[in-house]
């Protein structure tokens, strides 16, 4: 089964748009690196002509230099895409900036105040082409929003300068969001987009990672749901024919679990934490029931199925010539966080202990303090390579900085908040602008501030 991403829907959506098809060549190895074509811009009336011409005399507009030098002087911009959701999705993805939101042209006036509260903060708004967003310029200033642009150059201007892009799925022709990228030999993660699940990147919001050996293969999460899995398999069927034989859960998050069924119908062995699995036992109802209302007609076949073989500390495992430890460090992200640590090829497959692009969820069962201390750990292995759960592979100072450092960082800020007699609110505004940047910022920046205030309170 595929998602409907398909050269015929991309020509649905141009029949919907009112634009010329492109020509259709053959998928890509590397969507986000290979020109999208790009369809002519709708005809326009001369009612549709005259009133936009009205509109474009009263906004400002900024061109492609222009929201370039905005976003570096002022990285507080917020940037609407107004276009439909498809389209960010068939024709090459979005502007890549901190602040961004998708509110189609038709929902703008109604949503607005949901996503910019500030009238008076910066917004430029922008589309294909110069049509619907001076519309939508024009909507916002009579809404009363006094800082409103209009990015005249469009979309697909942003995209051939080669500036910051980012895509609402990578792989169109697979339930994957990326396909599967070598990391080091024999080594290839899958990279999850580094956002919320949502239906359209079919629960794919975290790293699925995989050896390849000459005895088997080992896989780090089985993923949201049972057709995650399967696509998996099959781009793992493209590089091997080795059996996978060990699914490692890097924790009992649904991302991790949900497949996991898929997995054991292939033969291979389920691994996880005992505190992992007492989750699983006790809550993965409710996961399911979550999966199947947020991922809907792409949950067939998910089911709940627990792991096979359980453990507490390190469990040993060796596959062909490969030596692999699954390590339980300490207390971390979630009850049962646990990693893939090669040692003779100083690679670490981190799952939730390390996290940069985006930012790192706390939970009610996270244990800031323990992480931090547990992180001496994991820095102590000597790893040169870091799989994160979450993110392109990198490098410890670069985990150290959007993990560590920020647990430090947030838990003295809302240290102070204490020390000086505030309250939650006093906490939930805390300044944590060195990470406005990372993905994920604008849902968790307050939540993780909160969920450390009820911590320390009892400290």
């Amino acid at each position: 089964m595929k998602k409907l991403h398909s050269p015929l829907a991309l020509m649905l959506l141009c029949v919907l748009l009112g634009v010329a098809a492109p020509a259709v060549a053959k998928k890509p190895a590397r969507p986000d690196a290979t020109p999208v074509a790009v369809p002519d811009a709708p005809a326009l009336g001369e009612a549709a002509k005259s009133a936009l011409a009205k509109v474009n005399n009263r906004v400002a507009h900024i061109d492609t230099n222009g929201l370039k030098a905005l976003l570096q002087a002022k990285p507080e911009t917020v940037v609407i895409d107004v276009r439909n959701p498809e389209e960010l999705t068939l024709l090459g993805g979005y502007i890549g900036t901190a602040y961004f939101y998708n509110i189609p042209r038709g929902q703008l006036e109604f949503q607005i105040d949901t996503f910019v509260a500030d009238k008076k903060r910066p917004v430029v708004v922008y589309s294909n082409y110069n049509q619907r967003s001076p519309l939508a310029a024009g909507a916002l200033m009579q809404l009363g929003y006094t800082n409103v642009k209009n990015y005249a150059d469009g979309f697909f201007a942003w995209k051939r300068a080669g500036l910051p892009v980012k895509y609402a799925d990578k792989a169109l022709d697979s339930f994957l969001y990326s396909k599967p990228q070598e990391v080091i030999p024999g080594v290839w993660s899958a990279i999850g987009a580094t956002a919320p699940q949502t239906y359209e990147n079919s629960g794919h919001n975290n790293n699925l990672s995989f050896v390849i050996t000459e005895d088997g293969v080992l896989v780090m999460n089985g993923g949201a749901n049972y057709l995650l899995a399967q696509s998996l398999h099959e781009e793992i069927k493209k590089l091997t024919k080795q059996p996978v034989k060990y699914v490692v859960l890097e924790n009992a998050q649904s991302h991790a679990i949900m497949g996991a069924g898929y997995w054991k119908a292939q033969g291979a062995i389920i691994i996880a934490h005992k505190d992992a699995a007492h989750v699983i036992q006790q809550d993965g109802d409710k996961l399911l029931e979550a999966t199947r209302a947020r991922l809907r007609d792409k949950a067939f076949k998910t089911e709940v199925v627990m792991p096979d073989r359980v453990f507490e500390d390190k469990l040993e495992l060796k596959l062909g010539s490969w030596k692999f430890e699954v390590l339980h460090l300490g207390p971390a992200h979630s009850p049962g966080d646990i990693m893939v640590w090669a040692p003779e090829k100083k690679l670490v497959i981190s799952g939730d202990m390390a996290f940069h692009e985006r930012m790192l969820p706390l939970f009610d069962d996270t244990n800031t303090a323990a992480w931090i201390k547990t992180w001496d750990r994991f820095e102590a292995l000597g790893a040169q390579t870091i799989i994160p759960g979450h993110g392109r592979p990198t490098t410890i100072p670069e985990v150290t900085k959007y993990t560590k450092d920020y647990l430090v960082y947030l838990r003295a800020k809302v240290a102070e908040v204490i020390k000086n007699g505030g309250s939650l609110q006093d906490v939930y505004k805390v300044d944590q602008s060195p990470y406005a940047h990372l993905d994920t910022y604008d849902e968790l920046a307050r939540v993780n501030a909160g969920m450390v205030f009820r911590a320390m309170e009892f400290e």
